[in-house]
This record gives structure tokens, C-alpha cells and sequence, in this order.
């Protein structure tokens, strides 16, 4: 028997979204809500979903959903909005996955806040709760992590986490923000950040931290504990930047497992420091090191048995971590619908690096295994803490500032 999945949020993200949500095998039900009814009347009506919708699972309110016998919740909307609906979800007894990130908001003492409650009502109601970082689930991140768990880094020495976007790239900042604030619910942020600004508070790229910080903490499964940072605030007098510290924050990160890791947070800048993209990550060990999709390895364990090193150039084919038979059999559908000849044709995971059918695999079988996922509240709230930790340490000149860290999460 499979679950039921409400998917909250039907905007351009959510869209792309839903479709694996009702393709994958162990979702039997498909619910949708979203106050723009005719983003609902678009899945409603396309004979895609028919198989696992019904009428009266349409909902217009996170309230009316909430009050569901749904199994699970999708949450993406605005990003502002998405620690107090996760909490609302779980405390109506339903398991939750969150767009990232955990929340976006200018006070740094605000967002820690926040975690801690998502933390803490994770625990008291038993129910899980998943973020949906797309560089956990990037091939380079799937890698990476089986060489961690195999041993076969050594000791972690260094790591780099970067996330060079700046504002006119091809992904448009300005336009990704004129398209959220045309929305009815988007168009009430202009206001609060106004408000946020006039109290003093004012936001960094830190403040949305999950793509540069959390690849290799995830791989290495450790925790940061210390940092110092520096930010470059914009001199344009671009408007773009008007409720902003910094437009770009640099960060030098102690970790817990003894390595030092550094972070860029940049929205102003020429061209990519990678050409993998700009959302990038390596990490070097004493025995292998990976950087821009090779794999360097010496076998080293001891000073007698080390052999010269051997890169890898890897395709991210080789990175991904298989998915199950009949998962990709579903999602095949999407990308090739109608074809007369479904099963000879390649699956190619799509979406943020090929992340999208990973994150909708994790949290529809973490759901149907009551299990905790693998991007948990310890760990987004961990991700969020270090954004936040630079914050204060760029504000006051590099000055060194502990992580706060809730530990790891617990098995329920």
C-alpha cells in the first residue's frame, strides 16, 4: 500500500515538481492546494494526474489541507513561509518536505529561531521533516559521499562550497523576484523586507547558505564549529542591493572532523569561478580528493604503500547513485511520454543538476519507511547556523563566531 502526498505551492517550482511526486510507484494519492486556483485547475484537468487525483482533494488554504487524512505535505512556496507552514503540517499530523531553505529572513536571530522549532516540533510530534537541498542530491554529492563512507578520503584535510550567482546570470535574480512578488501571496514581501530594513536588518547572500555550505558537511557528515568572514558590499548603488549588507560574503569554516572548508556567497560577479556550473563543491583528503568531477586517489595508508595518483574523470552518470527499477520506469514517463518505445529510451535525471528525481525518491520512501530522510531538521538547521554565524562574523570585521549546532538527529 502507498502514501498520500498534498503538494502546497503549484507556482513555476512547484510545477516542476509535481509531476514525479504523482509519477513515483509508492504514491497512490495525489492532493493539491494552492490559493490561485487556477494553478490547481492546471494539474486538476491534465490526464496526468487523473490516475491519483480526485476532485475533492483540491484545497485552496494550507488550513483546509492541513485538515486532511493526507499521510505527507509538499511545501513549495515563498520562502518566508516555509518554517511556520512545515510547522502547521507536522502538527496536523502529517510528515513534511520543505522547498529550500528552511526559511529566508533578514534577522539571523530570527532564522536560528526558527530551526529550533522545527527541531523541536520534529520531536514532539514524532514526524518527520525533509529540506529539499538540491546539492545533497547532486551526482557529485551522491560520489562523494559513498567514497566517505567507504573510508576512502583518509582523513578530510580541506573542502571548498561555492555559490556564484550573480544577479544578471542566466538564472536573472531580478526576474526570479519580480516573478515571486506578482504573486498574492509574493506580493506582501516588498513590504515586510521594507520593514525588516527600517528595524535594522538587513540580509547577505549567508542568508540562503544551503547550496555552498551543505555538500561537503552532508559528504563528511560533520558539523562546523567556528568561522571567520568577510563581506563586499556593492558600490553601484544598484537597487537590487538596497536591503543588503553585503552582495557577495566569504567564509573560512573549523569543522568539527579537524578540516578547514571555505565558502563563497556571491550575487556580484563576472562570470563562474567553476565550470561546473556554479553551485560546486571538492573535497581533499589525505588518501582522495574530488574537484570538478575527478576523482584523485593514492591508496595511501601508511608511508610504504602509497602509489602514484590516479585521476578519474567521472561522468555524472558514474556519480549518480542508482535508482530502483521501477522508480525510474515511472519517471522515464515524464520525459518521454508517448513514445512507442518507453523502455528503450534513457532516463536522464533533470533538474538542478539531476537532483529533482533524487529529492522526490527521499522523501516518498523516507515516508512509506517512517524513517528519518537523509536531509533532516539537524541537518538544515545546521545549514542555516553556519549562514548565520558568517553573517555576525562579516558584520564585525572577520571576527571569530562559534556554529551553533543541535547535534544530529535522532532515530523515530
Amino acid at each position: 500500500m502507498g502514501i498520500s502526498i498534498g503538494l502546497v505551492g503549484l507556482g513555476s517550482f512547484g510545477s516542476a515538481f509535481a509531476p514525479l511526486f504523482a509519477a513515483h510507484p509508492l504514491v497512490d494519492r495525489i492532493a493539491l492546494c494552492d490559493c490561485e486556483a487556477e494553478r490547481v485547475r492546471k494539474f486538476a484537468e491534465d490526464p496526468f494526474f487523473a490516475a491519483k487525483f480526485n476532485p475533492r482533494d483540491a484545497y485552496d488554504s494550507l488550513d483546509a489541507i492541513c485538515r486532511s487524512d493526507l499521510d505527507a505535505l509538499v511545501i513549495i512556496t515563498q520562502p518566508w513561509l516555509h518554517a511556520p507552514q512545515c510547522i502547521q503540517a507536522m502538527e496536523s499530523g502529517k510528515e513534511v518536505y520543505s522547498a529550500v531553505p528552511l526559511t529566508c529572513l533578514p534577522d539571523s536571530g530570527e532564522v536560528l529561531d526558527w530551526c529550533d522549532r522545527i527541531i523541536e516540533t520534529s520531536l514532539r510530534t514524532g514526524k518527520h521533516y525533509m529540506l529539499g537541498e538540491t546539492t545533497c542530491f547532486r551526482p557529485q554529492a551522491m560520489f562523494c559521499r559513498r567514497k566517505a563512507l567507504a573510508g576512502e578520503f583518509g582523513d578530510f584535510v580541506y573542502a571548498e562550497g561555492e555559490y556564484m550567482h550573480d544577479v544578471d546570470n542566466s538564472c536573472n535574480l531580478r526576474e526570479v523576484i519580480r516573478r515571486r512578488t506578482a504573486s498574492k501571496i509574493g506580493s506582501e514581501w516588498p513590504e515586510r523586507e521594507a520593514d525588516y530594513a527600517r528595524r535594522g536588518f538587513l540580509s547577505t547572500p549567508m542568508n540562503y547558505p544551503t547550496h555552498s555550505v551543505s555538500g561537503p558537511i552532508f559528504c563528511m557528515a560533520t558539523r562546523a564549529r567556528k568561522v571567520a568572514a568577510f563581506g563586499w558590499k556593492n558600490r553601484t548603488n544598484d537597487s537590487f542591493f538596497r536591503h543588503d549588507d553585503f552582495s557577495n560574503v566569504v567564509a573560512l569554516f573549523e569543522l568539527a572532523n579537524g578540516a578547514s572548508f571555505r565558502v563563497a556567497e556571491m550575487r556580484e560577479l563576472a562570470g563562474q569561478v567553476s565550470p561546473l556550473e556554479n553551485e560546486a563543491f571538492r573535497i581533499v583528503g589525505t588518501r582522495g580528493t574530488f574537484s570538478e568531477n575527478i576523482w584523485y586517489y593514492n591508496g595511501r595508508t601508511n608511508e610504504t604503500d602509497a602509489v602514484p595518483v590516479q585521476p578519474a574523470r567521472l561522468t555524472d552518470a558514474e556519480l549518480f547513485d542508482p535508482l530502483p527499477p521501477e522508480v525510474v520506469n515511472e519517471f522515464r514517463k515524464i520525459h518521454h511520454n508517448g513514445a512507442p518505445d518507453l523502455q528503450n529510451r534513457d532516463f536522464v535525471p533533470h533538474g538542478h543538476g539531476g537532483s529533482h528525481p533524487y529529492l522526490v525518491h527521499e522523501f516518498v520512501s523516507s515516508v512509506h519507511e517512517k524513517r528519518q530522510p537523509l536531509i533532516n531538521p539537524w541537518e538544515a538547521g545546521h545549514f542555516m547556523a553556519m549562514g548565520m554565524a558568517a553573517n555576525q562574523s562579516a558584520r564585525r570585521d572577520g571576527e571569530l563566531t562559534p556554529v551553533q549546532d543541535w547535534g544530529f538527529a535522532p532515530s523515530f
